[in-house]
């Protein structure tokens, strides 16, 4: 299942290259999230076949994923691969993850590349850390090569590219709606972890991926302000004095030293925007797509 949200062209890249893998249009789910680009549009007109589910409002990546998920299990898929829009399969690589997943696995996903240079690894899977942003991408912005081509276990893909068999869904449930974006797929691969289920990166298999093209690039205070809020929802959740006391140590304590060092770079806001996001997590409040639209007003 596909998810969008004001993706523009890049949709017609995705569902061409998941057609690619031999799928039939049927197959495909995609998911709107109240788009006013006028992208779901032309999904339809370029690909009349597909299943396409519209949300009268943007309900962020967990619950707007949810949609498409619920739709795939009550037409009997015995596995559900999870894509964003920004992501281009390359030919065989579903077929490679299913043949992972038939092994043994709950949740599979290929190592990412950037889309731009393609030669460089966005994440070969993750590992929680509780330290900086709660967890770390493996190999993140280094070149691509054999170290990061093989099968291994890991604490997390990410979602934007992650086949996850039916008894998974059946065990824990569908993603937390409650995180809007960022950290769902962390908190996904976590349940599934402590259920028993084995999460691997395939490392052979890669896809590519316009990172972050959604909420507008890297480090940008929307996305520092997402993924710091969910962060302390994590901790809320999960967190013990020890995973705390290393989330203050490593992450909040250092944002001073790290403001210096962006407002160089023209990204204090983004700094300023985590920091926020923080003390919103801690105050218990929730990314929302009311709140977005209030921080990108100024709010």
């Amino acid at each position: 299942m596909v998810l969008n949200w004001n993706g523009g062209e890049q949709n017609l890249a995705c569902v061409r290259s998941l057609l690619a893998q031999g799928l039939a249009p049927e197959r495909i789910v995609f998911v709107d999230n109240a788009s006013s680009d006028g992208s779901a549009e032309r999904v339809v007109a370029e690909f009349g076949h597909l299943v396409v589910l519209r949300n009268a409002a943007n309900l962020g990546y967990g619950d707007g994923t949810n949609r498409g998920i619920e739709h795939a299990l009550a037409h009997g898929a015995e596995r559900v691969l999870l894509v964003n829009n920004d992501v281009i399969f390359p030919s065989g690589t579903l077929a490679g993850l299913e043949r992972a997943l038939a092994a043994g696995a709950g949740i599979v996903g290929p190592r990412v590349l950037f889309l731009h240079p393609p030669d460089v690894v966005w994440c070969a899977g993750g590992l929680l850390t509780f330290r900086t942003n709660l967890s770390t991408l493996i190999g993140h912005r280094e070149p691509d090569g054999p170290r990061f081509q093989v099968t291994r276990a890991v604490d997390y893909v990410p979602g934007c590219a992650m086949l996850v068999a039916r008894a998974v869904f059946a065990r824990i449930g569908l993603l937390e709606g409650d995180y809007f974006a960022y950290h769902e797929d962390l908190e996904f691969c976590w349940k599934a972890r402590q259920a028993g289920f084995p999460v691997r990166v395939i490392g052979a298999l890669a896809v590519h991926h316009d990172a972050h093209s959604s909420t507008g690039g890297g480090y940008n205070p929307l996305r520092k302000y997402m993924m710091a809020v969910n962060t302390v929802r994590f901790l809320r959740r999960h967190g013990t004095p020890a995973r705390w006391l290393s989330f203050w140590l490593h992450d909040v304590l250092s944002l001073p030293f790290v403001f210096l060092y962006r407002a160089q770079r023209g990204e204090g806001r983004a700094v300023l925007a985590k920091a926020r996001g923080t003390w919103d997590g801690l105050r218990g409040r929730q990314v929302t797509a009311q709140r977005l639209h209030e921080l990108s007003n100024g709010g």
